[in-house]
């Protein structure tokens, strides 16, 4: 994987602005009218719409501590997929541990679209339902 590829750097830098929760710097890395794809049957299923519905929804992933860690990225000059792992450090719950992918596309030097494909879907959906629900 060519890691120097600039595709892989504006990935890198959503997630160090996410990390350091300098949402006002999205902006710099994603498109107005970004589409982010989150798969299943809880409450932040659906398709999110615009900066402002993408903030809303990583807000909300605080409420489950939720983190992740690279796995490995794959890249072309229109697309990274990202294998991570995920997980929460909600205190007394049943926490996810999972893994996912997310294809991320890319045009003009922006995020235009994210696909959310989770490992099992089925264990995304009870854990989203019990902390969201």
């Amino acid at each position: 994987m060519n890691t120097n590829h600039p595709n892989v750097a504006l990935i890198h830098e959503f997630f160090r602005i996410y990390a350091s929760n300098e949402i006002d710097q999205l902006g710099n890395v994603l498109a107005e009218d970004i589409k982010w794809h989150i798969p299943g049957k809880h409450p932040l299923a659906g398709t999110k719409v615009g900066i402002p519905a993408v903030v809303e929804y990583l807000g909300q992933l605080s409420k489950a501590a939720f983190q992740a860690s690279p796995i490995v990225m794959g890249v072309t000059d229109q697309y990274v997929i990202d294998c991570h792992r995920n997980w929460s450090n909600l205190e007394g719950a049943n926490n996810l541990d999972n893994m996912s992918c997310l294809l991320w596309k890319i045009e003009n030097g922006k995020i235009v679209e994210v696909y959310n494909f989770p490992e099992d879907q089925h264990k995304v959906d009870a854990f989203f339902g019990e902390v969201y629900g």
